[in-house]
């Protein structure tokens, strides 16, 4: 090997062993790889040029209109989490599903399902159901191992039901690999003398939604199918729990819990799989929805403008979709004139509703928690970003990127070999390190390469396809001991008589149904692509 490319196998070796050590990421990254950088120009072989793109690198960044989505997504979730929204799903359902052999395990994973998709915030899912859910599931019998590996997986489902903050960075991170991988094919045609090549359209969050959807829901199946096996084959592992007769279920309680979540869910999700909105603009509708969801509940006695501002919200989507509301226009037809004024109209009222639900959970001490906690989170995020933009950096100016090309082109099997070799590197790699340690580092080295390789039919790997297992694959790492981040979320509020070797003897048969998904994605691609391809084309 040549003094570059072992320096680039040092610099990966030494940032995954500080990043073991709990030295911050984005910090560990940086700092790795500047060290290198200076050896690489000690020993003659790094060009410090390559470290002068950094600053254009954090300008693209900043200006990614994608990358808006997170700050958006986390104030959804997080004032849904202050709105208690998860602890009436949780006694609702619990009440509902309960008098069934493992009913309140099937509750949580429903719950769990539900959170996912309108939160996507696995700490605040799993804290959630661990106070509320686990005491309940303990005292009527259940076994510590299935009460606590349920609510660790379900609340890990926010990582790949949409809209998920987890697919949005990945999203990106697959949209800018895709679009090397078509840079580098059309490169090596015209090499040939094929000036045909054209290049693929290029991939969106929005498809990356779509392809997600359905392995995500067949994920909840799964959850729920094995929560009630282990209540057919072994009764006292999943007793059922009786209803509290001083809390009789209603319709109308069961609609005050799940409609205006599942309202929320199908505003966001729908707007963007129809192509309404696309998934910053549904996320900014989401922080929107949330807040007057959070309005409304601080004081219920009161909704009128809550109800009229959602009514608007719902207008303006009706007449975004079948009028024309773009005012710079040279010629505006009157029809498309009056929705234009109509809008108007409406936003007054989303804005008049808005400052209702300010004023309330300014007054009810929430609002400076949640903004306090999107700053935290979208600070980490983007830091970790700028850090992993340095490594990668330093690293494809070491060589490192044509290392990474030989290593998978090398292996037997072609493209599905290297394929089964990255998931099995990043599966082992979720043990240890958290997943946007792995997606800002691994996934930019890795991808377009995959990306490039050549199917056994002749055909390039879908970037859906791979962007999917991807996301499948370190949705593991959130339950893999000894980092998994939901397994220290339950640790920190199960009662002592959980043990730790409860919890991990738990998520053991959840990792495996993961597994399975993995699988049935590899022979069945069409999980994850056929929906895109529906919505898209």
């Amino acid at each position: 090997m040549e003094i570059s490319e072992i320096l680039d196998v040092l610099m990966f070796a030494a940032a995954v062993g500080l990043l073991l050590t709990g030295f911050p990421v984005a910090f560990t990254l940086a700092g790795t790889g500047l060290i290198f950088a200076g050896i690489g120009v000690a020993f003659g072989v790094f060009d410090f040029a390559f470290v002068s793109f950094l600053p254009q690198r954090i300008y693209g960044t900043m200006t990614n209109e994608v990358l808006i989505a997170v700050p958006l997504f986390v104030f959804m979730g997080v004032m849904l989490e202050r709105s208690r929204v998860a602890e009436e799903l949780l006694g609702t359902m619990g009440q509902l599903f309960g008098p069934m052999r493992g009913g309140v395990g099937i509750a949580v994973c429903l719950v769990g399902a539900l959170l996912a998709a309108s939160t996507g915030i696995v700490g605040a899912t799993v804290v959630t159901m661990g106070l509320l859910s686990l005491p309940t599931m303990l005292r009527t019998g259940y076994a510590p191992s299935l009460a606590a590996g349920t609510i660790a997986a379900s609340g890990t489902l926010g990582q790949i039901i949409p809209p998920s903050i987890v697919l949005v960075i990945l999203g990106d991170q697959i949209s800018n690999a895709y679009q090397e991988s078509q840079r580098l094919l059309q490169e090596a045609a015209w090499g040939r003398g094929d000036f045909s090549f054209v290049p693929g359209p290029p991939i969106s969050v929005g498809d990356l939604f779509a392809g997600a959807l359905i392995p995500g829901l067949l994920l909840v199946a799964a959850y729920i199918a094995y929560t009630a096996i282990i209540a057919a084959l072994r009764p006292h592992a999943a007793p059922p729990v009786p209803r509290d007769p001083n809390s009789p279920i209603t319709v109308k309680r069961i609609a005050h819990a799940l409609v205006p979540p599942v309202a929320l869910i199908v505003a966001v999700l729908g707007s963007i799989l129809a192509g309404i909105a696309t998934p910053t603009e549904a996320a900014a509708m989401g922080g929107i929805g949330a807040l007057l969801l959070a309005g409304y509940r601080l004081n219920e006695d009161k909704p009128l403008f809550i109800y009229l501002a959602v009514a608007a919200v719902v207008a303006i989507l009706a007449l975004v979709a079948t009028m024309d509301l773009r005012v710079s226009r040279s010629a505006i037809p009157d029809a498309d004139l009056v929705g234009i004024y109509v809008a108007a109209a409406l936003v007054g009222l989303v804005v008049l509703g808005i400052a209702v639900s300010l004023w309330r959970v300014v007054q009810g001490g929430i609002l400076t928690s949640v903004v306090r906690s999107t700053t935290q989170i979208t600070a980490m995020v983007f830091t970790i970003l700028i850090g992993a933009s340095l490594f990668s950096l330093v690293f494809r100016g070491l060589g490192g990127e044509e290392l990474v090309h030989e290593a998978l082109s090398g292996l037997p099997g072609g493209a599905l070999g290297a394929m089964i070799a990255v998931m099995a590197m990043m599966f082992v790699l979720g043990f240890f390190l958290d997943f946007l340690e792995i997606v800002f580092v691994v996934v930019p080295l890795v991808a377009p390469i995959l990306l490039v390789l050549e199917m056994p039919d002749g055909s390039t790997m879908s970037p859906v396809w791979l962007g999917i297992m991807m996301a499948v694959n370190l949705q593991t790492s959130f339950l893999t001991p000894p980092f998994g981040f939901a397994l220290f979320y339950l640790r920190g509020v199960a009662p002592p008589e959980v043990s730790t070797t409860a919890i991990y003897r738990g998520i053991v048969p959840f990792v495996l149904i993961q597994l399975l998904m993995l699988v049935a994605l590899w022979y069945a691609p069409a999980i994850a692509t056929w929906l895109p391809t529906v919505i898209y084309g």
